[in-house]
C-alpha cells in the first residue's frame, strides 16, 4: 500500500517559496520569510517539510554552507558553486565531461545512476575581484 501524505498549507507555501527563488535558501531562510503569513509555522515545520520535499523529489538538499542545509527547488541535473567569502550557492551547468562520466560508469560497472551532483566552492567572481583590490 502506498503511504500517501496529506498536502498542507504550509507544504505548499514552503514549495512555493523555494520555487520562487534561485537563492537555495536554508530551513531559517524559509521560516523568516514565511513567518509573517502563517504565524503558527514553527522552524521545525519546515525542516520536517523540507525532508518530506526532498523524499517527493520536489526538492533537493544541495549543500551544507557554514553549518546549514541549503535546498533547491531545480531538481534537474545541474552543478553549484559555492562562494567560500560571501556564502552565495548559484546553480552551473553539469559540466559535459561529468555527465559523460556517469555515463560511462554505467557502462563499465552496470550501475544505473538515478542522480549525480557536484559542488564547486571557490571564489565567486565579485569576492575574486575585492580580494585583488
Amino acid at each position: 500500500m502506498e503511504n500517501k501524505r496529506k498536502n498542507s498549507r504550509k507544504r505548499q507555501a514552503i514549495l512555493e517559496a523555494l520555487c520562487a527563488t534561485k537563492e537555495h535558501p536554508t530551513a531559517e531562510m524559509l521560516y523568516q520569510q514565511l513567518k509573517a503569513d502563517y504565524p503558527e509555522l514553527s522552524l521545525g515545520t519546515v525542516y520536517r517539510n523540507l525532508g518530506v520535499l526532498a523524499e517527493e523529489g520536489l526538492a533537493v538538499s544541495v549543500c551544507r554552507v557554514a553549518g546549514q542545509e541549503r535546498y533547491d527547488a531545480d531538481t534537474a541535473p545541474h552543478a553549484h558553486f559555492v562562494c567560500r567569502r560571501c556564502r552565495k550557492v548559484m546553480d552551473m551547468e553539469l559540466p559535459r565531461a561529468v555527465r559523460d562520466s556517469c555515463r560511462e560508469l554505467d557502462r563499465e560497472y552496470g550501475f544505473a545512476a538515478e542522480e549525480c551532483s557536484l559542488t564547486i566552492r571557490g571564489l565567486c567572481s565579485s569576492c575574486r575581484s575585492l580580494q585583488a583590490s
